[in-house]
């Protein structure tokens, strides 16, 4: 059964080294057990899906709560799929000072990341948009 989570979280550290340790990490181990998804960052905050079985991502969403390098950890949303939205990803990544700060501002009060003050159907339509403007890079 495959199932997508969405989550949010603020960076404990937000230097870009850190985030390109979770993206590495990431693309290291999510072939190995079926995860595919995306992470959105900016402002020190992550948003990120994660799609694949229920087992590994209840797995995998169960060791982003005890990252040291997460903190804040909000599950957004959680769902049974039929099929993947962000397969193509073993996780891409947005880098939400290259967005077009109007794909912001058309989900928010504010032209800035803040899954906080929003629903997760909100969250997920951004990362529907953010796919559909080609604003993810990364397929690994």
């Amino acid at each position: 059964m495959l199932v997508r989570l969405l989550y949010a979280s603020r960076a404990v550290d937000a230097h870009p080294d850190v985030i390109e340790s979770i993206l590495a990490q990431s693309r290291q181990f999510n072939p190995s057990t079926g995860i595919t998804g995306i992470l959105v960052y900016g402002g020190g905050i992550f948003l990120q899906a994660i799609e694949g079985g229920r087992e590994a991502v209840s797995d995998l969403y169960g060791h982003i709560q005890k990252d040291a390098r997460h903190k804040n950890v909000v599950l957004l949303h959680y769902e049974e799929i039929s099929e993947r939205r962000f397969s193509g990803w073993t996780m891409g990544q947005v880098d939400v000072a290259r967005v077009n700060t109007s794909i912001l501002l058309k989900y928010s009060e504010r032209a800035e990341l803040d899954p906080y003050s929003v629903s997760g159907s909100v969250s997920l339509a951004l990362l529907e948009e953010l796919m559909a403007t080609a604003s993810i890079i990364g397929r690994a």
